[in-house]
């Protein structure tokens, strides 16, 4: 399926960025993705929004995700058009969320100094690489299958459903 490879812009992210930085509480009364893509990451940085317009993968340190429980963090990084987040660790609650929602959450040991802001990489999900344009490559441990279903399906309600029709 279309989330077996990814390609995109990198988007470059510290350490411990929090669901209140990746869509700030106020804008927690919007529910449409594209609306709540317009603000992610404006907590980080008012100017992030319109660099998520020609950047599809997120690179982050440790602890992405963290803070509160908020789903609208990963609605919004999907609505922003992100395809992938890698980082060097996620928090356990935003990486559940990023699964259920269908957005790709790669852990990939030294990414975020391996990985240049703006540069173009290939996300092999079947052979766990990621491919960096200046020639790096790097590994990481496979994604369940189980998993990977829910997140090519759109998520666990999206899986769910195609799951019934069967």
């Amino acid at each position: 399926m279309g989330l077996r490879i990814v390609r995109g812009r990198v988007l470059k992210v510290g350490d411990n960025v929090d669901t209140d930085a990746i869509i700030p509480g106020k804008y927690l009364t919007l529910t449409d993705p594209r609306e709540l893509g317009k603000h992610a990451l404006e907590g980080l940085d008012p100017s992030m929004p319109s660099l998520l317009k020609d950047r599809q993968i997120i690179v982050a340190g440790r602890n992405f995700g963290c803070g509160s429980s908020r789903e609208h963090a990963v609605l919004a990084l999907l609505g922003a058009g992100v395809k992938a987040v890698l980082a060097e660790s996620f928090a356990r609650i935003f990486y559940r969320n990023a699964i259920n929602r269908g957005l790709l959450a790669i852990e990939v040991p030294g990414v975020r100094n391996a990985v240049a802001d703006g540069e173009e990489v290939i996300v092999n999900v079947e052979e766990t690489t990621l491919i960096t344009a200046s020639g790096k490559t790097l590994g990481f441990k496979p994604i369940p299958k189980e998993l990977l279903e829910i997140i090519e399906a759109g998520g666990l309600v999206e899986s769910l459903k195609k799951g019934l029709t069967k």
